[in-house]
């Protein structure tokens, strides 16, 4: 309509011809002449008062355009994505045979296609600086080249960018699993200097143990992680992922700026490699944006400075398994033993197996620590996680015997003394020693004593004996009878004064 106004304008007010008209306004002759008719012919004067709708509605009146009932769009959407056996077709014969007078199948499949296209909205994220750290996984893979066999190793290329700058991090692990996805996130930290609020990573089952749009829950090791660095977890929503849409743009960029370069070489070791990929990082991070100004370097000066500080001590990769508690108080992880206190005998406990150290938790309490053993088949046992009665044995020595039978009387102590040198093994003597002992509680403390003392007598220092010497001790020896100082009594010297 402004090239309408124009013509009117340049044939009203400056009386220029037609062919005039047509080269200032550049249409052809026909249409200047058609547009001077249309405006007759509508009884319309110059200069006009309408705005561009109202004049084009009076110059260019459209036809009247039969209206049909347009079939349910949402709802069509709906019941397609609901089941892999509805089709279009049988859409359309469904909406025919309730509107016979409404749209041909061609007509309806091109309202379908633009309905759907209108719900191709995308929402434009902005990040703020030091927010948000995008991480992926490249398609492709790369290869490391044994120096014995010649073998090429596949490995993956691991992706990190920040959401503000477009600073980008990338390095080579040898798969995906947790650890390798937790090794490289650290990595990629350390390359920014500093800790971003958050990560966005999508649903790979070495992170996410169960993918939810409201609360996803993470593996154990990696909220390990996002604990140890005060960093929130926020994965895409599954299948959505424009939710990190510049992760996706990373690693498009770094696979045509890397692959080409680093697929024309042999690495012999994931070192070698990461040292040619960081290179080669460090020259995307300073090249020039398209159609930003500055580069990724400049605008990451910028981020920095808003980054959270590293934690003093690096990230420690460790597994979390779950094991139950068994009679002798012990769980089993990784083909060792290790305590915890009997009490917990029969629950199931959370294990984070760390490289050195075996921590075990009840309900995310710590209630045991140990050093990481190797050994197959062993067992690792604190004292004090022992019961009493287990202690007790566990603590017995024949020094600590020896001070209890010196508390009940020297022939005891001397007693155990004594049937120590007639025994083989150290463990025959300090069972005999307890059984000697265990009968001050059963009779009392002077009978074994008196009992020890006629023992060491009779050189029969065993615990029968002892024991039989209490149950059955030796009878008393007759008294003597008194001696009488009396007149009448005569004495034996009486007997024998002289010869009869």
């Amino acid at each position: 309509m402004r090239k309408t106004l124009e013509i009117l304008r340049l044939h009203f007010e400056a009386g220029a011809s037609g062919r005039a008209i047509a080269l200032a306004v550049c249409v052809a002759l026909s249409t200047v002449q058609e547009c001077l008719r249309r405006f007759l012919a509508s009884g319309l004067t110059w200069p006009v008062d309408l705005d561009e709708p109202a004049l084009e509605a009076r110059l260019y009146p459209r036809e009247a355009v039969v209206s049909v009932p347009l079939p349910d769009f949402a709802a069509m959407q709906t019941a397609l994505l609901g089941h892999k056996a509805m089709t279009r077709r049988h859409l359309w014969e469904q909406y025919r045979a309730a509107h016979p007078e409404g749209l041909g199948y061609s007509a309806f499949c091109a309202h379908y296609a633009s309905f759907t296209e209108r719900q191709k909205l995308i929402l434009r994220r902005e990040h703020a600086p030091g927010v948000a750290m995008l991480i992926d996984y490249a398609g492709p893979s790369l290869f490391v080249v044994d120096r014995l066999t010649g073998e090429q190793q596949p490995v993956r290329l691991f992706v990190a960018v920040l959401g503000y700058s477009n600073y980008t991090f990338a390095c080579a692990t040898p798969g995906e699993t947790t650890a390798d996805w937790l090794a490289a996130q650290v990595a990629a930290l350390e390359a920014f200097g500093g800790v971003p609020q958050t990560a966005i990573p999508d649903n790979p089952k070495a992170l996410i143990r169960r993918a939810c749009r409201y609360e996803p829950e993470l593996n154990p090791a990696y909220q390990d992680f996002a604990q140890h660095y005060g960093i929130a977890i926020l994965p895409a929503r599954v299948r959505k992922p424009r939710d990190k849409a510049k992760a996706e743009t990373a690693v498009q960029i770094v696979e045509r700026a890397l692959m080409p370069i680093l697929l024309a070489q042999q690495f012999f070791s994931l070192g070698d490699l990461n040292t040619a990929i960081g290179a080669l990082i460090a020259e995307l991070n300073a090249r020039a944006f398209q159609k930003l100004p500055g580069t990724r370097c400049s605008w990451f000066a910028e981020e920095r400075g808003l980054l959270k500080p590293l934690p003093a001590q690096r990230y420690e990769y460790a597994q979390w398994k779950q094991a139950k508690v068994h009679l002798d108080y012990h769980v089993e992880v990784d083909k060792h033993a290790y305590s915890v206190p009997h009490v917990l005998i029969g629950k199931r406990l959370d294990v984070r197996l760390a490289a050195r150290t075996v921590e075990i938790f009840l309900r995310g309490k710590s209630v045991a620590v140990h050093v990481r053993s190797a050994r197959t088949g062993g067992f690792t046992t604190l004292p004090e996680h022992r019961p009493p009665q287990h202690r007790s044995l566990t603590d017995l020595s024949i020094e600590k015997l020896y001070r209890q039978a010196e508390a009940i009387g020297p022939h005891t102590l001397a007693l155990l003394r004594e049937q120590s040198q007639h025994k083989k093994h150290y463990h025959e003597t300090l069972r005999s020693s307890l059984g000697i002992l265990r009968l001050a509680k059963d009779f009392s403390n002077d009978r074994l004593e008196a009992a020890c003392k006629r023992a060491l007598l009779l050189k029969t220092v065993g615990y029968r004996a002892v024991r039989n010497l209490i149950e059955h001790p030796p009878a008393e020896p007759a008294p003597a009878p008194p001696k009488l100082a009396h007149e009448n009594v005569r004495g034996a010297t009486y007997f024998g004064a002289g010869p009869c």
